[in-house]
């Protein structure tokens, strides 16, 4: 039995695997748990991220307005499930070159000592990576943005490795960018990344065919004592436009961006309505991960059809077990 290296989370939400499904992530019953229409002047709710805070859950949502412009929105909750989101957007304190805002989506949340640190796709002459911290969720302090333009799906690892931030990312383009693999960066200081490695790309022909056309982190790596575990998304360019589905990978625990594991199959994938149907049909796009250490239960946070917030449910030896049996053998 693979471990979770990290804190017991006992009140983390969760639902037993269906009786005789073989999916290595199933969905809670009552999804959607966010629904498009969460606050007053939300169009959709959707690519959000939470984690444990003060016994209970706290979180950082994208709300596209009534007129469709992308912000990011705290929110609280007691069980994880039921949610209250403010209605009103982040407001960040630094400086002013930096916090003025052009857009801001799909935020991720990662504990680091006392900070919560977020990171999101931050509108400065183009997408990049923005990245604040909190110690309240209440009040935001915004650092320099990580990279130049363009880069999407910025996702911090939970600690230093070899004396260093770590982050993994997407670098992209001005638009719907039609590529897109993953790298890895470090930080001494969150201001200067560097030392910029490949981690792992897109799989061309169909030995993994719903990862061809572009991949990206998605929640936070979980560490295990087998290496970092990560769960992100692949798309396929269909002749009904893309289709964005869930895969996992294992990486080196002290070499990152070396791939030690990765899954042929994808883990989840549109299936439900509310998945199908919305804003951006055929999407699940994960974001967030609660981890339990002493059950190895995971619970993914994910958004549906860029429309509505979703979650599913999993365990560290279910993914191991899914990427034995469905390898990947080779990259293009």
């Amino acid at each position: 039995m693979s471990k979770i290296i990290g804190e017991a989370l006992k009140n983390i939400p969760w639902q037993d695997k269906p009786a005789g499904s073989n999916a290595p992530v199933w969905r809670y019953s009552q999804n959607p748990i966010i629904q498009r229409h969460a606050i007053p002047n939300s169009n959709s709710v959707f690519n959000s991220a939470v984690v444990p805070f003060e016994g209970g859950f706290a979180g950082v949502f994208r709300c596209d307005s009534r007129s469709v412009s992308m912000d990011i929105f705290a929110g609280f909750s007691d069980d994880g499930v039921n949610w209250k989101i403010n209605h009103e957007p982040i407001q960040f304190e630094g400086d002013e070159e930096i916090t003025k805002r052009e857009y801001r989506y799909d935020p991720r949340v990662t504990q680091i000592g006392d900070r919560y640190y977020i990171t999101w796709c931050n509108g400065y002459h183009g997408p990049t990576i923005g990245i604040a911290y909190t110690t309240d969720f209440k009040t935001f302090h915004q650092l320099e943005n990580a990279f130049l333009p363009y880069n999407r799906n910025g996702v911090l690892f939970p600690r230093k490795i070899d004396g260093y931030y770590a982050m993994v990312s997407r670098p992209s383009d001005t638009g719907h960018t039609p590529f897109g693999d993953i790298f890895y960066s470090v930080s001494p200081d969150l201001t200067f990344w560097g030392k910029h490695r490949y981690v792992m790309g897109t799989i061309n022909g169909d030995a993994s065919a719903w990862q061809s056309k572009k991949i990206g982190p998605g929640p936070v790596p979980i560490e295990t004592d087998q290496g970092w575990l990560l769960i992100y998304h692949g798309v396929i360019n269909t002749c009904n436009g893309f289709v964005y589905r869930m895969g996992c990978a294992l990486l080196d625990i002290d070499k990152p961006w070396i791939v030690k594991a990765r899954s042929r199959n994808y883990i989840l994938g549109p299936e439900e309505l509310y998945e199908l149907v919305g804003d951006v049909p055929n999407v699940t796009f994960p974001c967030a991960a609660l981890t339990d250490a002493e059950t190895g239960r995971i619970a993914i946070y994910y958004g549906c059809a860029d429309t509505v917030t979703g979650l599913a449910f999993t365990t560290v030896d279910e993914l191991l077990k899914y990427m034995e049996e469905y390898p990947l053998e080779t990259e293009a």
